[in-house]
């Protein structure tokens, strides 16, 4: 009798905690916190504006959990929030933490169909957001220390479509920022991101790590900053790879700054096409071994169907400025469409300079760039003595790089590579030492209000910012010159 009475509490204490998990009953309804706490208090609770989950909650197609007014949401260990329906974050503030940061939640999965809009939101100590769905924006949120879970290849794992991820700062997660598979076809548009220090397991993967595109759209990666953690020497910092060569990549690389990283980025694989410009790619050479990677860009391809088109990049610091593996095809510039104006500057390792290696049997048009930006005006001997190609090993591809053409840097190009601007992210104290140019610095909000003005003097400045905490838009003026950078207030 007593095992049977044991067996009896077993099964129905089993089917009590079956029970605490909470699936909204799919009839059009939209849910707040306060909807979810009547309808299921043993699954979520609430102090004040503190809720906590302690079972795994799930919002079915047609119910919308919407989160309107600021709000804390504490959830417990290895716990799930599924959305087949609408997950709609439009507060101020809220905030998705675990109830003990040393126990994560299992994260976020949003499934095909679903609809997803995250504003000014935290999103913390969980285990990520598996993406799902093709209808999904994440704007001006936090997204830190987060694990594997849901999520094992990225903290924002995407699988289709054309997703939104923008104004976000995303840091210090165990897996990359943001991700897709290599054999998933999607595009997203990543604009204006500050992302540091992801893919703190330091695995072989960088911090943006993206598969093929969708045929017609190109993946769009514009205006991040994407700064490694130097205490890492596996973590790159963008990919865009075709691994299984059955997709095609259609990637557009603009405006991004890169530094820090193992390397810069790298476009792989075939039925290949990329432009890549404006790009600050400084220092991606946290790995100490040359020959495991170290490059500003990297190119690699098995076959002869790649097309890479790089202009006004300034490529510095780095192990090596471009690599050209493979069958792989870069254009840096010609006399037809492309202006070339890449500036590169102390790529190099063992006490070699390398700008440009081209690894290939292919030629390389490399017209009216900027082969040594330490030695201005450059010539040809300067621009060749940094250059790998035919000129040094008959079997690779001849770079044709005449002319040489440093014309179009300025002095504030210069003075900008060497202004320095710390700590980012602030308690509200920002240096900006090393000033050459700059009189003026401006704070706007990420939606392009003036919030404050501050007047700046050469060289060291301290300045005291009386900012909320948030993401803003720092702009450095000066008569000639013009810098604008992501400013984050914590």
């Amino acid at each position: 009798m007593k095992h049977f009475l044991l067996n009896l509490f077993t099964v129905f204490g089993f089917v009590g905690l079956l029970s605490a998990q909470y699936t909204t009953p799919d009839t059009g309804m939209t849910y707040s916190l306060d909807d979810l706490v009547a309808e299921s208090p043993a699954t979520i609770s609430v102090s004040g504006s503190t809720y906590s989950l302690t079972s795994d909650l799930t919002i079915s197609a047609t119910d919308t959990f919407l989160i309107a007014t600021d709000a804390t949401l504490e959830i417990g260990a290895d716990v799930r929030i599924t959305i087949f329906g609408t997950f709609n974050v439009s507060a101020d503030n809220a905030v998705f933490t675990a109830i003990d940061p040393a126990a994560p939640y299992d994260g976020f999965r949003f499934e095909e169909f679903s609809e997803i809009n995250i504003q000014n939101a935290t999103i913390e100590y969980g285990g990520g957001l598996r993406v799902l769905t093709e209808t999904f924006t994440i704007n001006s949120c936090l997204i830190t220390n987060n694990v594997s879970g849901v999520s094992s290849g990225g903290t924002i794992g995407l699988s289709r479509g054309t997703p939104q991820i923008t104004n976000n700062m995303i840091t210090f997660n165990e897996t990359p920022a943001i991700n897709s598979g290599a054999n998933l076809s999607v595009s997203p548009y990543i604009y204006n991101n500050y992302i540091e220090g992801n893919n703190q397991a330091n695995s072989n993967r960088p911090q943006i790590n993206m598969g093929p595109s969708l045929p017609d759209t190109p993946i769009q990666i514009v205006e991040n900053t994407i700064k490694g953690d130097r205490n890492l020497d596996r973590a790159g910092g963008i990919s865009v790879s075709n691994l299984f060569g059955s997709g095609v990549v259609n990637a557009i690389i603009d405006n991004n700054t890169i530094v820090d990283n193992r390397y810069g980025l790298t476009i792989a694989g075939s039925n290949s096409f990329a432009y890549i410009r404006n790009n600050v790619i400084d220092n991606n050479n946290t790995e100490t071994v040359p020959f495991n990677g170290g490059s500003g860009i990297s190119l690699n391809s098995t076959t002869a169907t790649m097309e890479v088109i790089a202009s006004g990049n300034a490529i510095r610091g780095n192990l090596w400025g471009i690599t050209v593996i493979g069958q792989a095809s870069i254009n840096l510039g010609d006399n037809i469409s492309n202006v070339g104006q890449n500036v590169f500057s102390n790529n190099g390792n063992g006490g070699a300079i390398y700008a440009l290696f081209n690894n290939t049997p292919n030629p390389i048009m490399a017209m009216h760039n900027c082969w040594d930006s330490e030695n201005v005006p450059n010539t040809l001997a300067d621009a060749e003595a940094v250059i790998s190609h035919e000129n040094d090993d008959a079997s690779l591809g001849l770079v044709t790089f005449d002319p040489v053409d440093c014309a179009f840097l300025s002095v504030d190009d210069l003075d900008i590579k060497d202004i320095a601007i710390y700590p980012n992210p602030s308690h509200g104290q920002l240096n900006v030492d090393n000033n050459k140019s700059f009189n003026r610095l401006n704070i706007y909000s990420v939606d392009g209000k003036l919030i404050t003005e501050k007047t700046l003097r050469i060289g060291a400045n301290g300045l005291d910012l009386n900012l909320n905490p948030g993401i803003y838009l720092l702009e450095l003026k000066g008569e000639n010159a013009r810098v604008i950078k992501k400013l984050v207030i914590r």
